[in-house]
């Protein structure tokens, strides 16, 4: 009997260690559980539509007579799902990748006799990083080694010390809005939250894509839930058991509809305000933000300034925001 035993466990780890090889994306244990809440919702999406159509013979009908409505309704669920993916895959903006770029094109300056003309950016192939703020005018290239450190340090107030603003996990300098990330163990700029539903965090490069996702999102359980109550409102002899599994499934609908209307209606009074979920959550244990009265948004440029950096600002672009003077609070 040991002996089956062992063959069996033999068997199934030399099947699972070819299955590894042939999709090493799932060696990892973390990649796994991100991999199985994508099929998840994938498959969540798919029973709630699909059910509807099996279900509801007038929607077929009305698909027969005006095939563009239910075009439209596919479409949008077909947009929802490659949102998602596309904001589930893409980077949030790392605080390693801009250090990078920054001491690389450092190097390039050394090496160049036009350093003295260039502007304050710093551009790595398609990765471009630029200061705002009044100190945007400052050119922060040079020949010395530790110029990322200088240009940290110089977006805080004087008399800050580099050890306070230097993460102890990837020990690297963040500049203010960054922080780390114990799931994905990196710095993330603009840190808003990890989100468990994307298997990664939501930061400066995929807030957008986070913030239409949602939209989407809503928009499509709306529709659906339109749906849903449309068939039981029909006057129609039906078993009572495909009522019982509508109305469940509605009443969870409703409850994500609840859900992701308070999530959009919160992600954009963020957007206006240029905060994060972090930012606005942690504001006292933020040590730059400890002192700034809560109605302040020290990194709000107006709704319009800050609808347009959040909507049309390519995500090539890293910006980096120094903390605002006391006279810019002042004003604020």
């Amino acid at each position: 009997m040991t002996t089956v035993m062992g063959i069996c466990r033999s068997f199934r780890d030399r099947a699972f260690a070819r299955f590894f090889h042939c999709f090493p994306c799932l060696s990892d244990p973390a990649r796994r559980s991100s991999w199985g809440l994508k099929v998840t919702l994938v498959m969540l999406h798919l029973i709630f539509v699909g059910i509807l159509f099996v279900f509801d013979g007038d929607l077929i009908e009305k698909t027969k007579k005006e095939p563009w409505y239910t075009a439209l309704y596919l479409l949008l669920l077909l947009a929802t799902l490659v949102q998602y993916f596309i904001t589930s895959s893409s980077s949030p903006g790392y605080v390693v990748d801009v250090m990078r770029a920054v001491n690389e094109t450092n190097v390039i300056y050394q090496k160049s006799s036009m350093a003295s003309k260039q502007p304050a950016s710093s551009q790595n192939g398609s990765l471009n990083v630029v200061i705002e703020g009044s100190q945007s005018g400052r050119n922060f290239q040079g020949s010395n080694p530790s110029s990322w450190t200088k240009l940290v340090i110089d977006m805080y107030p004087p008399g800050t010390s580099i050890r306070s603003c230097t993460c102890s996990y990837c020990n690297v300098e963040q500049p203010p809005r960054a922080k780390h990330c114990h799931d994905c163990d990196k710095c993330v700029l603009q840190f808003d939250h990890h989100c468990v539903w994307l298997g990664s965090c939501v930061g400066q490069d995929n807030h957008c894509k986070f913030w239409w996702y949602i939209c989407e999102e809503t928009a499509l359980c709306l529709w659906t839930g339109i749906l849903y109550i449309m068939y039981l409102k029909a006057n129609i002899s039906r078993p009572w058991w495909k009522d019982a599994i509508m109305i469940l499934l509605l009443i969870a609908l409703s409850i994500s509809i609840i859900f992701l209307l308070l999530l959009l209606l919160f992600h954009s009074y963020l957007v206006l305000t240029n905060q994060t979920t972090y930012e606005l959550v942690r504001r006292r244990r933020i040590p730059y933000l400890r002192r700034i009265p809560e109605r302040v948004y020290p990194f709000s440029k107006g709704i319009c300034r800050n609808l347009y950096n959040f909507c049309c600002v390519r995500s090539s672009i890293y910006s980096l925001e120094p903390l605002p003077s006391s006279q810019e609070l002042e004003e604020k």
